[in-house]
């Protein structure tokens, strides 16, 4: 099975899209590129556990897109307190991520 077929890889992509477009006119080029690696991050260590031949690499790598979800989501409480995400979606962001967040670690659980 390719990485692609995923459906936690698919909503954290489709998820980082809409960070990369929402935010692209934020002059706050700090704040802009660490939130956009952050939640870019959950997808591409998803890919890259995925396509990695041992069960503890997969999971090691799982667990680095669950703790950038983490990362991304403090970032969105942050970036609405500021008024550099809209309220409404900043919430969406921050329930997509903690969706993430879980299915990440459902996947994870698989190569105890």
């Amino acid at each position: 099975m390719k990485f692609e077929t995923l459906d936690v890889w698919k909503r954290s992509a489709a998820l980082a899209s809409q960070v990369y477009t929402e935010l692209a006119e934020l002059k706050d080029f700090g704040f802009k590129d660490q939130i956009t690696r952050s939640c870019l991050s959950i997808s591409s260590n998803i890919a890259e556990g995925w396509e990695r031949d041992s069960n503890r690499e997969k999971q090691r790598f799982l667990n680095i897109a669950k703790g950038s979800a983490a990362e991304f989501l403090s970032q969105t409480y942050i970036g609405r307190k500021i008024e550099y995400i809209p309220s409404d979606v900043g919430k969406h962001w921050q329930q997509e991520a903690s969706e993430i967040a879980a299915m990440i670690a459902s996947l994870a659980k698989k190569f105890d």
